[in-house]
Order: structure tokens, then C-alpha cells, then sequence
């Protein structure tokens, strides 16, 4: 997708746009990478925080780490899309290629070893990638995200800012992109279980959790479909979103009933019934 004023207009509110405009003009981007098609900056406001976006995807597929939750892009990704749009930064792409090509593959398999040894979720997403078992239940992935909750403002019960639950949703793209789609489901459910749970928790950002839920309920929807369509094990995976209706936070529970109403029709189209 080219970078023009008219693309970061659409992927944004207008007074976002100017809001980001200004943060450019006063030099607050601290960092800007850019590897292919992906920028990778640090922008400085109340603190500093993480944005990425995608100049290929369709509108970028921005995200930040801020506590935005208005309607599209906020005025850290603006400034950062308004910056590639003035000033693209150099693609260090080619550099890494030229560095994985001329490494020794031993030391290169020994970096990566070292690497993934002290990193559970990039270990994860190795073994997801290259076909190793899943080394994470449901509970396991559960315990990790709502981990994130209690880190996210340790000393209050409430959570004010977004929480960036990447991690876990590019673990269930990785798996998918392998034809693992159980494995996926299983993402999802632990997801879907974390967000549903914590909910209540949640005072702010209202959007942003709101769409992480909703897309971590279809992506379970559609892995579930996709994965074990047994009759007993397609029961068990309806079961889970019934229980939630009844069990779960209660404005959530008419998009567990349509989860829930959604498979079972995926089911019964795949067993022909």
C-alpha cells in the first residue's frame, strides 16, 4: 500500500491526523527501523511507546502500545506513517540478508538455540512454525495472559491501558499458516477465557479490548471448525461457548450464543447432516 496523506487520512480521525502531524513536527519519533515492509519506531509522549505498522497491508495494520481506544489509528502511528511518507527510513532488509548469508551455520544455529531457550513465546512460535509440538495447554496459555493483566498496573485491581496481546495472536496465525488448527483453536480459547474473565477489570480502552475479544472468538470459531469435527469432540468445542454464556461476563454472553450458534452450523455443513 503507498504511503500518501490521503492513506493516513483514511486510517485515521481528522483531529487524530493533526494531533499527529504536530507530534512529527516537534521531533518526538525517537527511533524508526524499517525491515521490508515493516516500520518499527518509538515515540515519545506522557512515555515512550512502541509502534509498528505494516506499509504493505491494507491500512497498515497499525499498532501501539498507548491507551488510544478511539475510533482507527492514534496520532503515534500518524506520526510515524507521516514520517515514512516525508522520509522513508532505509530498508535493512537487504543488510540482514547479507548477515544470515554469510554466517557460519553452526553459529547461526547456536544463536537461535540460545535465543528461543530463554524466550517461551519466541520458543513457541518456533516450534509452531517448524512443526514441533505445542509445549502449552490451554491453562498454561491462560496463566501467561492473565499474567499480563496483574503486570499491567500491579499495585490497582482496575486496568487502565491497553495491553498488547500480539503475542499470542501471532502464535495462533503461526499455527494456522502450518495447517495446525487445533493448535490455533487452543490460542484462541485461552484468549477468549483470559479476556471474558478480566473484563471487569477493564476501566478504559474499552475498544481495544473489545476487539481483542472478538477477534480471538472468531478465530476459535473458525480453528474449532476447521480442526476435530469428530461428534464427541465437536460437542466438547460448542460446550466451552455455551458454558461461557451462561458463566461469563454478562454483556459479553449474546457473542458467545452467536459464537456458539456459528460453529454449530460450520459443523453440521462439514458432516453433511
Amino acid at each position: 500500500m503507498d504511503v500518501t496523506e490521503d492513506a493516513v487520512r483514511d486510517c485515521c480521525t481528522d483531529a487524530v491526523f493533526e494531533r499527529g502531524e504536530t507530534y512529527l513536527g516537534e521531533g518526538r519519533i525517537r527511533e524508526i527501523h524499517r525491515v521490508d515492509a515493516t516500520v518499527t519506531a518509538v515515540v515519545s509522549g506522557s512515555r515512550q511507546y512502541d509502534v509498528r505498522v505494516d506499509l504493505a497491508a491494507d491500512g497498515f495494520d497499525p499498532w501501539c502500545d498507548c491507551p488510544y481506544d478511539g475510533p482507527g489509528a492514534c496520532k503515534h502511528v500518524v506520526a510515524v506513517l507521516l514520517r515514512c511518507l516525508d522520509d522513508l527510513p532505509p530498508d535493512e532488509g537487504d543488510r540482514l540478508d547479507a548477515a544470515l548469508d554469510a554466517a557460519d551455520p553452526d553459529a547461526l544455529r547456536g544463536f537461535l538455540r540460545d535465543t528461543v531457550a530463554t524466550d517461551a513465546a519466541l520458543r513457541e512460535r518456533f516450534f509452531a512454525r517448524f512443526g514441533g509440538p505445542s509445549t502449552r495447554s490451554v491453562d498454561e496459555l491462560r496463566a501467561a495472559i492473565d499474567r499480563r493483566f496483574e503486570e499491567t498496573n500491579p499495585d490497582y485491581y482496575v486496568v487502565f491501558e491497553p495491553i498488547d496481546f500480539s503475542e499470542w495472536f501471532d502464535l495462533a496465525t503461526e499455527y494456522r499458516e502450518q495447517g495446525r488448527d487445533a493448535a490455533a483453536a487452543a490460542v484462541y480459547r485461552a484468549l477468549v477465557e483470559s479476556l471474558d474473565d478480566n473484563m471487569e477489570r477493564v476501566d478504559g480502552a474499552y475498544d481495544h479490548f473489545s476487539q481483542a475479544f472478538a477477534r480471538a472468538l472468531d478465530g476459535y470459531v473458525e480453528c474449532a471448525a476447521a480442526a476435530d469435527r469428530e461428534s464427541d469432540r465437536a460437542t466438547d468445542l460448542v460446550a466451552f461457548l455455551d458454558e461461557r454464556m451462561e458463566s461469563g461476563t454478562s454483556y459479553l454472553a449474546d457473542q458467545f450464543e452467536r459464537a456458539a450458534t456459528e460453529l454449530r452450523e460450520e459443523l453440521t455443513e462439514e458432516s453433511g447432516e
